[in-house]
Formats: structure tokens, sequence, C-alpha cells
């Protein structure tokens, strides 16, 4: 074969690989959308279209917040109600307004309006079992979103982040950051019996355990303090305040949300040690935390629990129920993911609600 044909047959084959290449990214991508996978969160949320075999026109989806008082539940809110209508259906909502009696009244309304499902954030995992009794009644499935619930209740599936995971890669880090190095740890939690952050813990403690036992051969787990934050930026600065007097020798600060140290950050900052101290969170991904992670040492790592995407795969899995399946795990996660100041920049949009 001549050189010159041999060339054109070369740059024949490069050329139908890079479209193959190009076509099955295009199919993956409308794969992700179309069923709800999409996890590129630095985009604000406009709605994905969710394949449905029946017309879903005028089937209402039902959305209960416990509060509407932090960015979190708002861009989760936005992200159900974005995806609801998207998918020509119609959105009803009710805010708890951080009241355990008026979520319990705010769910029964949204029953009474007969809602063709019902996805519930509970503000208490045992006080909300009745009225998901009351739409079991009622023929309306119950979809737990981003909280858990008693397992006594009537429930489809649990969606939220995999808080044991994330919590454990965040661990994880911190083992490996320190090494051999002594470690003072402060636990910022949200508050006291919260199911969510338990389990967060639990991840938190069992990474750095895991990575020490790996690497070192033995466990130096040395938390001095826990401080409940009400899940809020003046609970943590509070809190904060209160540790840094109490245990000047603290370096390390984990935590069970981004929101419970965001406020601690101010108290670190008026101690003067930001260089001390380096905070390590076992989720959220919030967009503030995101930024220190990108511009300064001191915030270390988060772990991704976003709420766009618990809003898209609630919806999806709604629908998935409309259109006859029935077989769900109790629990559906979406995929664990660490961020550091690696790829902080991939998931920063100063734009986002969270």
């Amino acid at each position: 074969m001549k050189k010159t044909t041999i060339k054109i047959a070369f740059k024949q084959l490069v050329k139908s690989l890079m479209v193959g290449a190009l076509l099955l990214s295009l199919v993956n991508c409308a794969e992700k959308i179309s069923s709800g996978e999409n996890n590129n969160s630095d985009t604000e949320n406009t709605g994905v279209i969710i394949e449905s075999k029946i017309d879903l026109t005028g089937k209402k989806i039902g959305y209960c917040t416990p509060s509407l008082n932090a960015p979190y539940y708002q861009a989760l809110l936005k992200s159900i109600k974005e995806t609801t209508e998207k998918n020509g259906m119609i959105f009803l909502s009710a805010d708890g307004q951080d009241d355990i009696n008026k979520q319990i009244a705010a769910v029964e309304d949204l029953i009474t309006k007969g809602v063709d499902a019902l996805l519930l954030n509970p503000k208490d995992p045992d006080a909300l079992v009745g009225v998901t009794k009351m739409a079991k009644a009622a023929g309306i499935p119950v979809f737990i979103i981003d909280s858990s619930i008693s397992p006594e209740a009537d429930y489809v599936t649990t969606i939220q982040s995999n808080n044991l995971a994330n919590g454990a890669l965040a661990g994880e880090w911190l083992a490996k950051k320190y090494g051999s190095k002594e470690m003072n740890i402060a636990l910022l939690s949200g508050n006291a019996g919260n199911p969510v952050g338990r389990t967060r813990k639990q991840g938190l403690l069992q990474g750095i355990t895991e990575e020490q036992l790996r690497s070192l051969g033995y466990i130096n787990l040395n938390v001095k303090t826990q401080a409940y934050t009400d899940w809020s930026y003046a609970g943590g600065l509070k809190a904060m305040e209160d540790i840094l007097v109490a245990h000047p020798d603290i370096n390390v600060v984990i935590t069970e949300s981004d929101v419970c140290v965001l406020g601690a950050i101010k108290a670190i900052k008026q101690a003067g040690k930001t260089d001390d101290i380096l905070i390590v969170a076992g989720a959220d991904g919030q967009k503030e935390a995101i930024k220190y992670i990108m511009e300064t040492d001191f915030y270390g790592c988060t772990a991704m629990n976003s709420p766009v995407q618990i809003g898209i795969n609630s919806v999806h899995y709604a629908i998935q129920y409309m259109n006859g399946k029935n077989d769900f795990s109790k629990t559906s996660f979406t995929e664990p993911l660490l961020i550091t100041k690696k790829n902080a920049a991939q998931y920063y949009n100063p734009k986002a609600l969270f």
C-alpha cells in the first residue's frame, strides 16, 4: 500500500473513532438526563424531562418541607417544583415553619387536596408516622426526602445523599492529612437525636478510624467535645466560642453539615486560629463552604449533598411509581462525592441558592 493511501486510511479511522466517541458521549448524557441522574450540581436546576409511559398532565405532586429558613431547603423546593412543572404536572407545596404541629397540619392539607404523590421531608422521625398512614389510607404514595423517618411509617422509599459514605470519605481524607500527628477534635453536630446527623457522624468517625488502622495499624481518635448547633449559623458561632474557651488546644473541627460550621468560622477568625484549626465537613457542599475550600487552607473538605439532585430524583421516583414500578429499595442514595481543593471549582456556583 502506498504511503498516501495509508495516511488517508489512518485519517478516516481517527475521524470514525472521534465521531463514535462523540455519539457515545451524547447518548450517555441523554441517558443521565432522562433518568434524573445528572450529578453536575454546579448549575441551577431548570427542570428535567423524565420518561413516562402515562400522560402526566394534571397529576399533582405535593411537597412538605420542615422549614424554608435555610438555603438548602429553598434549593430543594425549587428543584422539586421545577422538575414537577417541567413534566406537565401540578406542584403543591406546604411549609412546616420549623414547627412539628404545623408540619403535621400542612401534610394533612396536602392529603385533603388529593395529591397523586406526597414528598415529605420530616422534621421529626417519629411525629410524622401518623400522616404517612393517613396518606396510605387515601391511596397516596409517600416518598421521604432528604431526612429519615421511623420504619413504622408507610412510605415507598427514602431519597437522600449517602450520609454514611460521604462522612467516611471526609474522615478518611482527614486521617490521611494528619497521619500520625495528634488530632484534638471538636465535633459540631446539628441537634440531639437527629438520624441524619447521627449517620453522618458515624461516617466521619468510621472514615478516620478505618484509615488510621489501614495506614498506622492503630486508632488514635481524640474527640474532646461535642456541641449542638441546631443546624444554624448562630448556633455554630456560639458553640465554637464556648469550645475555644473550654478547649484551647483544639486543632480539628469535624461537623455533620457545612451550616453547622460556617458560623463557627467567625469565632475561629476572631480567636486568630485559622492557621491552627482544620475544618472537615461530612456533608453538604454549600457554596460558601466550597468557596472557603478554594480560597483557604483551614477548610479542608466537604461532601456533596445536592438538593438539586435529590429534588430531581424524588420526582423521578414518584413518576416511576405512577408508571407501575413498586419494587423500590427502602433507601435510595445519590452518589457519594468528596469536595476538596482539587475539584472544588468544578462544583462552585456563586449564583446557586445553596
